[in-house]
């Protein structure tokens, strides 16, 4: 027999289902817009974009190690990040030295506990970085406390520091080597265009990258 609903659900009426329906349409359609928008001003401007590929493919060439943090939703990105490229994004290759700064809950849990929240990842940057590696930031703001420590981290350790906020200028701005400011300020839509933004650049890193790697 075919369920229409999980048991215990209230399957919705033919009315309600048009109405819903209607609704996402609706979303659907004011999404794009913003999209769209936001996308043609980024293609305006791909240069901060063309530098960040080009310093992440560099720092990986050199068998350097990337590390990426962020809050909440900028935490996914960062696991997200690094998921690509130490799993695979669309070729079959070897896997890059990416960590995400938001996946060990020991850490986390312990660090928070003994020193604050605002120290989670600049006591694991000062752990992890060194000259010649690259702290990635996410964060829609660029005000988190966390997040601009360990930026501060990164410059003490010798890293290269690297921003992706929204279009406001920030803090963190201030601290980095290099920011990409995309062009929205509201909170999900920075965090789609941050998604964006990742699959170019991992895109980018394996073509680079095992293009060399063929011509060796």
């Amino acid at each position: 027999m075919k369920r229409n609903s999980f048991a215990g659900s209230p399957t919705p009426s033919k009315n309600g289902s048009c109405t819903y329906a209607a609704t996402v349409a609706q979303a659907i359609e004011s999404r794009r817009a913003l999209l769209d928008r936001a996308l043609a001003q980024l293609a305006e401007r791909p240069g901060v974009l063309a530098l960040i590929a080009a310093w992440l493919v560099d720092t990986l060439r050199r068998g350097n190690r990337v590390l990426i943090a962020g809050n909440g939703g900028s935490a996914a990105e960062a696991q997200h990040f690094a998921a690509e490229l130490v799993g695979r994004f669309k070729r079959e290759r070897a896997p890059y030295p990416v960590l995400a700064l938001t996946t060990d809950t020991a850490v986390l849990t312990a660090v928070s506990n003994d020193y604050g929240y605002d120290h989670v990842f600049a006591r694991q940057v000062t752990a992890l970085a060194g000259p010649g590696d690259l702290l990635m930031l996410f964060s829609t703001s660029g005000e988190s406390r966390n997040v601009l420590a360990a930026a501060e981290a990164g410059r003490n350790r010798g890293a290269a520091v690297i921003a992706f906020t929204g279009q406001r200028r920030s803090r963190l701005e201030r601290l980095a080597d290099l920011t990409a400011r995309l062009p929205a300020s509201d909170t999900t839509l920075i965090q789609e265009l941050h998604t964006i933004v990742t699959h170019i650049l991992c895109e980018l890193v394996e073509s680079e990258l095992e293009a060399s790697r063929g011509g060796e």
